[in-house]
């Protein structure tokens, strides 16, 4: 049975269907295109969600009848037809029952977008730095299975390998809404290559999945900016070139920082320093109105923020731990080659339960 809140919602949206119905055909509202062409589109959002919500009215009246008559009448045909209506409508009326108010949660309008994936080495030295490394393969697996494209934007690597720091970019349907729960703190136990005792260590790894962001969305005045050019240097760069091509970009209101090094051409590093330049301006500005709005922010599956330690990667025993929803799977190893879903789909529910609950 769905909550009065969640009938009262699709009431007003039926109500506004109907509205939108007589306006359409408006003579003097077809005439002005700007207008009409609006209406329609929004006529069409609605559609889908009226027809389905206009099913389970049928449905439940259906239903309903089949219960008076079960409750009234005496004819054993009659209790008969009414129970068997009753175990006919009930899947489809329950499935409805599910999918309402789903259709009633509002779209996150970065969902669809491609991405920017920051990983860098936290705690623990080396292997930290091992570890970052791990989880870029990771993500890279799982969105090659995605047939999603991923693109290496800066990296510094590790005298030992592995990645202080590595930035790339997944390009491909519904990135954000499946990796923006991958920001966080992930940490790993594990015994280092180098430990010769046996000794468990532990590691921390954080991870900042941004959201693309479109130049009409973040704009930026040269005033604002300070552009550093230099020689790239350090491992992954030292063999890149021996002209200044590395590119620094200080966006001084803010005092945020990006460097890209990685390319041989100056204007490739550059435009690659001015998309995460962008993308980490609006996860600022994004950072921002969750403050304002905190008691919704804590009502969902984490908050996105990269400080929040959010899973454990234990090898001694084989097990990936969530700490928002207190899932644990013993299935370190397919979770390592990009089997991410057991743990993604897990969360996508509960964050969509969570914000069913606050309709």
């Amino acid at each position: 049975m769905m909550k009065q809140e969640v009938l009262d919602r699709l009431d007003e949206l039926k109500d506004k269907y109907e509205d939108l119905n007589q306006k359409i055909g408006d003579p003097e509202i077809m005439n002005n295109s700007e207008k009409y062409q609006k209406l329609l589109q929004e006529h069409a959002s609605l559609k889908k969600i009226i027809e389905k919500y206009e099913r389970y009215q049928q449905l439940r009246e259906q239903k309903e009848e089949a219960e008076e008559i079960l409750e009234m009448s005496d004819d054993e045909d009659m209790q008969e037809l009414a129970q068997s209506e009753m175990e006919e409508v009930r899947p489809e009326l329950e499935e409805l029952e599910e999918e309402l108010p789903i259709m009633l949660l509002p779209d996150n309008p970065d969902d669809e977008k491609d991405v920017i994936v920051e990983v860098r080495a936290g705690a623990g030295g080396d292997e930290a730095a091992l570890f970052a490394a791990d989880l870029f393969r990771m993500y890279t697996q799982y969105s090659e299975d995605r047939n999603w494209e991923v693109e290496t934007m800066s990296s510094s690597e590790s005298e030992v390998g592995g990645f202080k720091e590595i930035i790339f970019s997944v390009s491909g349907n519904d990135a954000y809404k499946y990796l923006k729960y991958e920001s966080g703190v992930h940490r790993v136990q594990r015994v280092p290559s180098t430990e010769s005792s046996g000794r468990i260590h532990t590691s921390t790894s954080t991870v900042a999945v941004l959201p693309e962001a479109e130049e009409v969305e973040i704009e930026l005045d040269k005033n604002d900016l300070r552009i550093d050019y230099y020689r790239s240097s350090g491992p992954g760069g030292q063999s890149v070139n021996t002209t200044d091509s590395a590119v620094r970009i200080t966006h001084e209101p803010t005092d945020i920082t990006v460097s890209c090094q990685d390319e041989k051409s100056q204007h490739k590093n550059k435009d690659r320093a001015m998309k995460i330049l962008r993308a980490r301006l609006k996860e600022e500005m994004e950072r921002k109105k969750r403050r304002e709005r905190e008691e919704k922010r804590r009502s969902q599956v984490g908050s996105g923020d990269r400080s929040e330690k959010i899973r454990t990667y234990n090898f001694p025993q084989g097990r990936v731990s969530d700490h928002r929803i207190n899932l644990t799977i013993h299935q370190l190893e397919s979770v390592l080659d990009g089997e991410l879903d057991q743990l993604i789909e897990p969360l996508i529910e509960e964050d969509m339960k969570r914000r069913l609950e606050n309709l």
